[in-house]
């Protein structure tokens, strides 16, 4: 299997404050990769790194996604739109727009593929809204399709955020803690789908999450961050109380809950959404 994501030596100051120091990992084309760490760990900071939206420091650190470097030496590569193509980011804030209708936003995923015109007029092709009503059945909202989007629950929306990444077509999708807003049973069903979507279509999936409770459950490799370094990379399941008080100290309070049934499972589970 063909590496999907290689970095190495990557470090980002911002003023007097180092957010990522040397951070360096590869991760497999269709691998499922938590990252995990408590608020301020620098999480956030290597994700838009990765898609793009954030230049690393000037130096000898390199970012390559699908085998092309990304940014190399604290500058981007001249393809960046193209590459930023294949990569969809999903937030945690949705990041849909709220009086257009979920169609017309998840249809937005394909803009890259359409001339300007097109795309300020909203006149999309037959086969665009086609393949955005497909996506929106995949993940269960087909019947919110015209509804505004802000009408939408917080669970909905970010089930809208993933259609939209369905049809932009990527290869990989980076989640920014995309269930830190949601109830339960929303989040457990926005990282079902975000499994789903990377096994039946060989996705790289790469989502920070603050509670390793759900990286038991969904993700077979974890990531830690500590204050911008890479403290574990590694099985998930070897994440134990013990090994999480000695990385974090009391921060491992707020990141591991033992009466968490997920907690409990042998390996991640098997998502029972269709992607």
């Amino acid at each position: 299997m063909s590496t999907a994501i290689r970095v190495s030596e990557i470090s980002k100051t911002f003023g007097s404050h180092r957010a990522l120091d040397r951070v360096g990992f590869s991760v497999r084309e269709g691998e499922t990769v938590a990252l995990l760490g408590a608020s301020g760990s620098g999480k956030s900071t290597l994700l838009r790194i990765l898609s793009g939206l954030e230049i690393a420091d000037r130096g000898a650190g390199e970012v390559e996604m699908l085998g092309k470097s990304l940014q190399a030496g604290g500058r981007l590569c001249r393809d960046i739109r193209r590459q930023r193509s294949q990569i969809a980011t999903i937030f945690q804030q949705f990041n849909l727009v709220d009086r257009l209708p979920v169609m017309i936003n998840v249809l937005a995923g394909g803009l890259h593929r359409h001339p300007a015109w097109r795309n300020l007029l909203r006149r999309f092709p037959r086969d665009e809204y086609i393949r955005a009503w497909e996506a929106l059945a995949r993940v269960g909202i087909e019947n919110c399709a015209w509804q505004r989007a802000s009408t939408l629950s917080g669970g909905q929306q970010q089930r809208a955020a993933i259609s939209r990444a369905i049809v932009q077509g990527a290869r990989m999708v980076l989640a920014d803690e995309p269930i830190a807003s949601l109830d339960p049973e929303s989040s457990h069903r926005v990282m079902g789908l975000l499994t789903a979507l990377a096994a039946s279509r060989q996705i790289t999936v790469v989502v920070s999450l603050h509670q390793v409770d759900f990286a038991f459950a969904y993700c077979a490799r974890t990531i830690a961050l500590r204050d911008g370094r890479i403290v574990y990379d590694g099985d998930t399941r070897e994440l134990t109380p013990q090994r999480l008080r000695s990385l974090y100290g009391t921060q491992s309070e707020s990141m591991f809950n033992a009466s968490s049934p997920a907690v409990s499972t042998v390996g991640p589970r098997v998502a029972s959404a269709t992607a």
